[in-house]
């Protein structure tokens, strides 16, 4: 797999482990703080709810209550079969619409963070998947050009993101 590519990358939740988040319940919980703000929320699906809280400036609130709830999910999430490809011959990285710290601390708890070397979540960059930024930022950090890498990821956002960076994808 490697052999065509300088680097790969892959997506968090649904490639290489699954976060344990009842997303109906984020969504409810980040509907009420929405409401408050004046928003309705049910015009909006789950990362249309935070661009939404970030509009009416409550952003950081809903960022936070969504990154609690990945933590959680990240303590009892299993890994998923896609990681068993690691170690890889070349630089790993991760560009996840995850927050960053459950991202890590899912890789540390099932022993992934010693064969990836680069992890991006929605906070780590001011632009989210399906926005190439992302992906390209991880891409510089491994050292190489974003048009070597393979982009490993379970939605169409993430074959998006590839498509938009200009790097190969491959769907899990």
């Amino acid at each position: 797999m490697t052999e065509d590519y300088d680097a790969v990358v892959y997506d968090l939740d649904g490639t290489l482990v699954r976060l344990d988040v009842d997303w109906q319940a984020v969504e409810r919980e980040v509907g009420a703080i929405l409401r408050e703000a004046g928003v309705d929320p049910d015009d909006h699906d789950t990362w249309g709810l935070l661009t939404a809280a970030e509009d009416a400036g409550v952003g950081d609130d809903v960022h936070g209550l969504i990154a609690d709830h990945e933590l959680d999910g990240a303590e009892t999430g299993p890994l998923l079969a896609t990681a068993d490809e690691l170690p890889l011959d070349v630089p790993v990285g991760v560009c996840s619409l995850n927050a960053e710290v459950a991202c890590r601390r899912a890789l540390d708890r099932h022993d992934l963070s010693e064969w990836v070397a680069v992890v991006a979540g929605r906070d780590s960059v001011p632009a989210r998947k399906p926005d190439p930024r992302a992906l390209e930022w991880v891409a510089d950090k491994l050292g190489v050009d974003v048009e070597n890498v393979l982009f490993v990821g379970d939605s169409a956002s993430d074959e998006e993101t590839a498509e938009r960076a200009g790097a190969d994808f491959r769907w899990v």
